[in-house]
């Protein structure tokens, strides 16, 4: 009877360490997921992280909508342009990151494609056509 006990009770600690070492590796799992995980955010809390941080806002539409009205101070990387290698003009992969597009395909695309290549806190807030604030128009 005595032996009986001992194992039940060596069993279930057993269980008990097993458990909780693998529900900190989990954890640990999803924390490092979650650093590089896609975020989609609105126009609005956008504008707020513009305001209240330091950002990088990435237009990737092309050259000539870029032109034709763009966020201010963006940096025009166009979504064709991302390929197997950093962008010039994102030269730090630790950077907040806040990526659009017009009407949103193209700023899911390539916050996938720039998360892929090891940047760390990137945001797509869509398309510049949900944009309620002002753009700047070049020439």
């Amino acid at each position: 009877m005595r032996q009986i006990l001992l194992f039940a009770a060596l069993t279930a600690s057993l269980a008990l360490l097993a458990g909780c070492a693998l529900s900190k590796t989990k954890k640990d799992t999803e924390d490092m997921t979650d650093k590089a995980a896609y975020h989609k955010i609105s126009a609005e809390e956008a504008y707020e992280m513009m305001a209240s941080q330091e950002v990088v806002v990435v237009d990737v539409r092309t050259r000539e909508e870029y032109d034709g009205g763009h966020i201010e101070n963006a940096v025009l990387v166009p979504n064709e342009s991302i390929g197997s290698e950093m962008p010039e003009a994102l030269p730090d992969k630790e950077a907040t990151l806040l990526v659009y597009c017009r009407s949103g395909r193209r700023s899911k695309d390539a916050t996938q494609k720039l998360l892929a290549l090891g940047y760390q806190n990137v945001y797509d807030f869509g398309g510049v056509i949900d944009w309620p604030y002002e753009l700047v128009k070049e020439g």
